[in-house]
């Protein structure tokens, strides 16, 4: 019983995570009219801001000051967080940029893809071996891209580069062994001077940092941190709870949720050629979650 109530828990906190993951855009759209940049560097200060009042809150600042000994400690783990805080700060800045600029439908396309370029990575980086279901399912994927390259005579650079840096973010994570939240921290920490920095460029006041007198603006912006922390915790609970193939399930609702709100919502194009590609990439991640039956 407390294993399924365990088990119900770690799917709720699931949906919860890629669901507010899959609406994030719509957060986006109501500061567009703020430079990415800036959004970027806002996001960095005030994740960082919520989550030490996080760790005041739960008192597990003896921790957190336990974790940065260690880190200290290990030049190598130090290394691998400004890796994956670079890595991060790529797939942030290029994903509030995209929803500013109607490309929403891209976004998602590059979240469909990013599973099977976590693929890719884990036969380069830890040779692990592929069936020919699932070398199918990547060649899959790959006709799907390439057919958007060549219809629209240009590669779809953002959702491959949003894949990429986001498969990239998780490989270094995974090297570093650092816990979600812990990680967080220590990323946006070694971040938060070249944010600050930005901020204090671009502006030369403290309310023009926060664009005071622009109606809700202020609070928006101020509200990056928790909008970025909230579903990174809701993953770490899920992560515990529930096995990784079903928690490699619920992530398609994200890039779903997005893709719905591009073109319902917001009126962006999808055109048979976005269709085609897309029915491609779909088949790919069902080829690939398909799990065959043991042999008896």
């Amino acid at each position: 019983m407390v294993q399924q109530n365990e088990r119900s828990q770690g799917i709720t906190a699931g949906i919860g995570a890629y669901s507010l993951w899959g609406l994030l855009p719509i957060y986006w759209k109501w500061i567009d009219h703020v430079p990415a940049f800036e959004v970027l560097a806002h996001r960095i200060v005030w994740s960082l801001l919520f989550l030490i009042g996080l760790f005041i809150l739960l008192k597990r600042l003896p921790l957190l000051a336990e974790d940065l000994r260690y880190i200290a400690a290990h030049p190598k783990i130090v290394v691998g967080i400004l890796t994956s805080a670079f890595f991060i700060s790529i797939n942030w800045v290029l994903f509030i940029w995209a929803v500013a600029n109607e490309r929403i439908v891209e976004v998602s396309l590059g979240y469909y893809i990013n599973p099977l370029i976590n693929v890719l990575l884990g036969v380069l980086f830890f040779k692990e071996s592929l069936s020919t279901r699932q070398r199918s399912a990547v060649g899959l994927a790959f006709l799907g891209v390439l057919i958007l390259t060549f219809s629209f005579g240009t590669v779809p650079y953002i959702a491959l580069t949003l894949a990429f840096s986001f498969g990239m973010y998780g490989l270094v994570k995974k090297q570093t062994q650092i816990g979600a939240m812990t990680g967080l921290i220590i990323e946006t920490l070694f971040m938060m001077p070249f944010a600050l920095g930005y901020l204090l460029f671009v502006h030369e006041t403290a309310s023009g940092i926060m664009h005071a007198g622009t109606g809700w603006t202020p609070l928006l912006l101020a509200g990056t941190g928790i909008a970025t922390a909230i579903p990174l915790l809701l993953f770490g609970s899920a992560a515990k709870k529930i096995a990784l193939s079903l928690l490699g399930f619920l992530q398609y609702i994200a890039p779903t949720t997005m893709l719905i709100l591009g073109v319902v919502f917001y009126g962006e194009p999808f055109t048979t050629v976005h269709l085609i590609s897309f029915i491609l990439i779909w088949s790919a991640l069902l080829l690939y979650s398909i799990r065959p039956k043991k042999q008896l």
